[in-house]
């Protein structure tokens, strides 16, 4: 009997034999009998087959699948590849467009700037020009509106004075300043109070005043003698009788007699005792005191020609026959002259003029 030679070391090498390991060890020993073929059935292995031909196909179809799988993720791949490429390309180009679009924002910015610091100049300049045309068309107004309040003054007509203010609300008006809008306001207000004052008419006054002068020397004095009668006349026709002749003789005669002795009532004593000769230094003096008063009026010196009226009207009252027509005729005269002078007054234009001074000033 042949014996295992590992088991012989088993033994020897080891002593005891675990108790486990002995039926193996014995069946290592027995003899060794021939396997009885067992048959397998044909449905089977026929089974098996079909089973493994369907595995196969599959794995076919597996495998063409996976290959265009793989053929399709490698087109993809591809295909992002060239994206990504593309994408960098445009990412450069977004780049350099990004650094090209700052550089123009950079240069607009300064242009900008520029733009802007040359409007706010010429905004001052326009200011500036703005404020000087307005301060010379306010001294302009204010010249011309003295020049006309000194005209008035001089001429007694608001004429002048109204002309300059049409002239400055026009002007002002074109203008079309905000800040001038009270001077304007002031202006309005100035016309419509003179045109609405009663002044009177210098040039009128005037001419009354010479008509007075005229009618000096026609005045009668209150103790002038009666001129004598032209019936006195001797001088008749030679075709007259004796008879007719004496009757006219004896009238004239009569009537120059009459004459010698008047008999009137005279209210001031002081016309009595003047002259025949002193009636034409009274009328001197009575033109005299007109002239003044003409002057006073002239000159605006208004107190000084109402005195001069006031005189020459106690003159005329005093010394001049109040019957006589030419007497009556001076003293309306002189009535009317007295009382227009009362309104003779110019209005001024104060409120205007500062307006013109606020103006002025820049307020």
């Amino acid at each position: 009997m042949n014996s295992d030679p590992n088991a012989e070391m088993l033994v020897s090498a080891g002593g005891d034999v675990p108790g486990g390991a002995a039926p193996a060890l014995a069946a290592l020993d027995a003899p060794m009998v021939p396997a009885t073929p067992k048959t397998v059935p044909r449905g089977l292995i026929m089974a098996l087959g079909v089973l493994a031909l369907v595995a196969l196909l599959s794995s076919g179809f597996l495998w063409q699948k996976l290959a265009s799988i793989q053929e399709q993720l490698a087109r993809q791949s591809a295909d992002a590849g060239a994206q990504s490429v593309e994408a960098r390309a445009t990412a450069k180009q977004a780049q350099e467009l990004a650094r090209e679009t700052a550089a123009r924002v950079a240069v607009f910015e300064a242009r900008l700037s520029e733009v802007a610091l040359q409007r706010t100049q010429l905004e001052e300049l326009m200011q500036s020009l703005s404020r000087s045309r307005d301060e010379n068309l306010v001294v302009d107004i204010e010249s011309a509106i003295r020049l006309a309040q000194q005209q008035a003054q001089l001429t007694g007509s608001v004429e002048p004075l109204l002309a300059a203010l049409k002239s400055a609300d026009q002007r002002v008006a074109r203008a079309a300043q905000p800040r001038l809008t009270p001077l304007q306001r002031a202006i309005g207000r100035d016309i419509e109070r003179i045109k609405s004052a009663a002044v009177s008419d210098t040039p009128g006054l005037l001419v009354k005043l010479d008509e007075l002068v005229h009618l000096a020397d026609e005045l009668v004095p209150a103790n002038a003698v009666a001129a004598a009668s032209a019936t006195g006349s001797l001088k008749r026709q030679s075709s007259e009788t004796a008879p007719m002749w004496w009757q006219r003789s004896l009238q004239v005669l009569r009537d120059e007699a009459r004459g010698l002795v008047r008999v009137s009532r005279i209210e001031q004593p002081e016309a009595a005792l003047l002259s025949p000769e002193q009636s034409f230094f009274l009328r001197e003096n009575f033109k005299l005191k007109l002239l003044n008063a003409r002057l006073g009026l002239l000159a605006r010196q208004l107190e000084s020609a109402r005195a001069d009226l006031a005189e020459a009207s106690l003159s005329l009252n005093k010394y001049f026959d109040a019957s006589s027509r030419k007497t009556k005729t001076a003293a309306t005269l002189l009535q009317q002259v007295q009382g227009q002078m009362k309104t003779l007054q110019l209005p001024r234009v104060d409120e205007t003029l500062a307006a013109l001074t606020t103006a002025a000033a820049g307020r």
